[in-house]
């Protein structure tokens, strides 16, 4: 046997680092993320920050007639009236008898749509790759709201973060009605 030959044994802490390294180099080549984290019913759910124009105080929301329970109404925000959902709602996270209320608004804007989102608290910014984001059909299987409108969910050390598509949640419930600008 001939030096060329020999086998190079290899520990099991060896190949952890280079797997481990592997993993690191994998994430930073993916796209960067920035979303915005809020909490609805105590889960973490995140937009990204492109469809986020801002985030106010709620203001007075006045109630509008034969709308979906979960529009709240509409609100003057800087000068444009836009209609308020209350996620928590809509998602069907609030039990019964309890009343969601919402101390902020993040304003969603695109160049079709323009709607208000009730948070309880100020929502926290977060960066992430892409390729932290399990995006596995499977995750919704057993959720009644179309699964596009869920992006996947974001691991970040022990926390799990839904990703909303919230453009498609609008699209699906026809509120391109209600928001349209």
């Amino acid at each position: 046997m001939t030096m060329t030959d020999e086998i190079k044994e290899v520990t099991l802490e060896e190949i952890k680092k280079e797997v481990s390294s592997a993993q690191q180099e994998k994430i930073k080549s993916s796209e960067r993320l920035q979303l915005i984290v809020f909490k609805l019913a105590g889960e973490e759910y995140a937009l990204s920050i492109d469809d986020i124009k801002e985030v106010v105080i709620t203001p007075g929301i006045a109630k509008i007639p034969q709308t979906p329970n979960y529009i709240k109404g509409v609100a003057n925000i800087r000068g444009s009236i836009i209609a308020i959902m209350d996620m928590e709602e809509r998602l069907n996270l609030i039990k019964e008898g309890k009343e969601a209320a919402g101390s902020y608004t993040l304003v969603i804007a695109s160049e079709q749509y323009k709607l208000g989102i009730l948070v309880k608290e100020v929502p926290n910014t977060l960066t992430t790759y892409a390729s932290e984001i399990d995006t596995a059909s499977n995750i919704m299987q057993f959720s009644a709201l179309e699964k596009e409108c869920i992006k996947g969910v974001a691991t970040v050390d022990d926390r799990l973060i839904i990703l909303v598509d919230i453009f498609k949640l609008i699209e699906i419930e026809n509120l391109n009605k209600i928001t349209t600008i």
